[in-house]
């Protein structure tokens, strides 16, 4: 988040010195038309310009993206073309003289190669070009070269040559911020696969086990917990979709008990409060069940004799502006420190089943107030809340699976 606010405060200075030295340049003592001075009116069209340039540059830069801030761009610098290159061609170009590309890339090997910016004169033929010089500014995500800016005048300016400097710094972080993005989503999609192949091995192999003891002696039983397991597994391991609701996950969670406990019989008994208003909240995919799961491993293992039954409360209740669930189990439970250092990634998480991947993934999407919060101690069992916002931007739920 810290480097968001830094790249975010990259972004903005630069234009708003832009527009606090176009408003001075014009400044005078009226105001305009209730808009505040001619300073405050320049730096609100600056910035007004930046925010519908920004928006298509956070999905990289490609010949769309390029096409869509090309004119944004030109009005921030003024200037009478501009065009955004790749490494090997003018993926936009926006105002007059457009004759002009191949020149340009032609032009280009320095910057791509060096990262240095470069201003130089144009040739033309063409009577009515007014179009004299070109300053290049390169586009640099990590210290990588992606493309260029380049902005066309008239007559050479050190004015220019700063300005689009600046304007290609700030298209630098929208870029920036478009691969954070993309590996944002990247590590998302690595800690649901590490879930599932998490889940995946000991978990369908106990399961088919119990279906195969249900074969011959109660055939319809093994029928019924095909079923559960086809769509437990249908659920788990779906292609789309970074989110789903609670209901669906929910729905999921007891596909998983069918299962369990008809492995485990009376030892495992279960209580589920839910309010049927937070069904619909949307969450990430496989948040809640790695949970649950947790509940049943430490609250049926270590347990002997008398005091070998297990009990797991799955709680969801509306709070306001979130959903708080709350999944308890009366088990082993764990010793606080080492819990500490499996969330924090210091041991193995082999004694805490998808702890650490929830924790991280609901911090990454909801921020890091809204991690898990477990309470716990050796033989106390153990108590896990997660807090839901109802509303978050960009959470958005892709919908149930139909049945097959």
């Amino acid at each position: 988040m810290s480097g968001f606010l830094a790249g975010l405060c990259v972004a903005v200075l630069p234009l708003l010195a832009a527009g606090f030295w176009l408003g001075r340049r014009t400044a005078r003592p009226e105001n305009l038309g209730g808009l505040g001075t001619p300073v405050e009116h320049a730096t609100f069209e600056t910035l007004h310009t930046a925010s519908l340039a920004a928006p298509p540059l956070r999905a990289g830069l490609t010949g769309e993206t390029a096409r869509r801030s090309a004119r944004r761009l030109r009005t921030l610098l003024g200037t009478d073309a501009l065009c955004l290159t790749d490494q090997d061609t003018v993926l936009a170009w926006d105002g007059i003289g457009e004759h002009h590309r191949a020149e340009i890339m032609d032009r280009l090997g320095g910057p791509l190669e060096t990262g240095r910016g470069e201003a130089f004169r144009l040739r033309c033929d063409e009577p009515d070009c007014v179009l004299r010089w070109a300053v290049v500014a390169p586009l640099t995500v990590d210290d990588r070269v992606h493309g260029t800016l380049v902005a066309c005048a008239p007559r050479e300016s050190a004015v220019l040559v700063r300005a689009a400097g600046e304007v290609a710094r700030w298209v630098s972080v929208q870029l920036e911020l478009a691969d954070l993005d993309r590996s944002r989503t990247r590590l998302i999609e690595a800690e649901i696969k590490a879930l599932r192949a998490q889940i995946s091995p000991h978990f369908i192999f106990n399961s088919l086990a119990v279906i195969a003891s249900f074969v011959r002696t109660d055939p319809e039983r093994a029928r019924e917990l095909l079923l559960e397991f086809a769509d437990f597994t249908r659920y788990s391991f779906r292609r789309h979709g970074d989110f789903t609701t609670l209901a669906d996950e929910l729905h999921a969670i007891d596909h998983y008990l069918a299962l369990v406990r008809a492995r485990f019989g009376d030892r495992l008994s279960v209580t589920l409060q839910i309010a049927p208003e937070v069904l619909p909240v949307a969450l990430p995919f496989l948040c809640l069940q790695p949970l649950v799961e947790n509940a049943v491993k430490h609250g049926l293992e270590g347990k002997t004799g008398k005091s070998n039954k297990s009990h797991i409360s799955i709680t969801a209740q509306d709070a306001g502006a979130e959903a708080l669930v709350v999944i308890e189990d009366n088990g082993t439970g764990m010793d606080p420190d080492r819990l500490r250092r499996i969330l924090t990634g210091e041991v193995s998480p082999s004694d805490g089943i998808g702890l650490s991947n929830v924790d991280d993934r609901l911090r990454q999407v909801y921020g890091d107030d809204y991690g898990l919060v477990i309470e716990t101690a050796v033989g106390a069992g153990m108590r896990i809340t997660a807090r839901l916002p109802k509303y978050q931007p960009g959470v958005h739920s892709a919908g149930r699976l139909p049945r097959q």
